[in-house]
């Protein structure tokens, strides 16, 4: 039987450190997330939520905090209390691309997400 040639790089993926640097990315995306809705809950202002365009405070405070404690696991999971310069630069990265692709979003006045029929 002729084995066919497999790439050299197929050999050295270490994928503990992807799976790493993905979780890491996606902790940064959901704490990153929290804060609008939790800041604008506690101001007693309605945001946007999964729920519905025009939001409760109330119900805002509990997503933030549900993408909080979603965001603490994903980075408890990763090894959180050692992460190193490079763990944080990955969380960084997932913050950074939420926080613009946020403020790109809630820059149209009619921004609604896809299940939302108002």
């Amino acid at each position: 039987m002729i084995e066919t040639a497999r790439p050299i790089w197929l050999f050295h993926i270490d994928w503990s450190f992807r799976m790493s640097t993905i979780v890491c990315i996606i902790a940064g995306t959901f704490v990153f997330n929290a804060v609008p809705h939790i800041v604008k809950g506690i101001c007693g202002e309605k945001h946007m939520s999964p729920f519905g365009r025009q939001s409760a405070p109330w119900i805002n405070v509990l997503w933030g905090w549900f993408n909080l404690i979603l965001g603490a696991i994903f980075a408890v999971y990763t090894g959180f209390p050692e992460w190193n310069t490079c763990n944080w630069i990955e969380f960084s990265i997932g913050g950074i691309v939420t926080s613009i692709g946020l403020a790109i979003f809630w820059a149209n006045p009619d921004a609604k997400l896809p299940w939302h029929k108002d």
